[in-house]
């Protein structure tokens, strides 16, 4: 007891400064936790993670497609050529049965609209994600669609 009558108890001192320059900021922002973003982050934080993330995948994803139509694009425009020139003979009889086919394997299979249990476990996860996540989420969305145009 203190001569004022009051208990001194003994405390450790943190100090947060110190703390928070020895951790990297991968560990501040992707620590483990077992709550949402929601829970973790403010709202101006969650949309600008989401906002941020969605136009990099947008942007990539703008990239990519053009590249992936420019390839289809050029491939058959270079069978056309190589099939008026005579390099090549299509058999389009032989084309037109395999399409066919294609389409009653697609008719059979869309029929059945049965998941699987471990797609639909994937599909509850996401929803359940999304449903946690609105705001991460609707920043994704318009980041997204911000990359898509730029």
């Amino acid at each position: 007891m203190a001569a004022s009558g009051k208990k001194e108890d003994a405390f450790n001192v943190l100090d947060l400064a110190e703390y928070t320059k020895s951790r990297p900021w991968w560990k501040k922002v992707f620590a483990p936790s077992s709550g949402s973003s929601a829970e973790k982050y403010n709202v101006a934080t969650q949309l600008v993670i989401g906002g941020v993330t969605g136009w990099c995948t947008g942007f990539i994803f703008q990239k990519v497609g053009k590249l992936a139509a420019t390839a289809v694009g050029g491939g058959f425009f270079l069978l056309q050529i190589a099939n008026h020139t005579g390099y090549i003979k299509v058999d389009w009889k032989l084309v037109e049965r395999d399409v066919n086919k294609a389409k009653q394997q697609l008719k059979f299979h869309s029929s059945s609209n049965k998941m699987s249990p471990e797609v639909k476990s994937k599909v509850d996860e996401v929803i359940v994600f999304l449903k946690k996540n609105v705001i991460l989420t609707g920043g994704f969305a318009g980041g997204f669609l911000l990359g898509m145009a730029s």
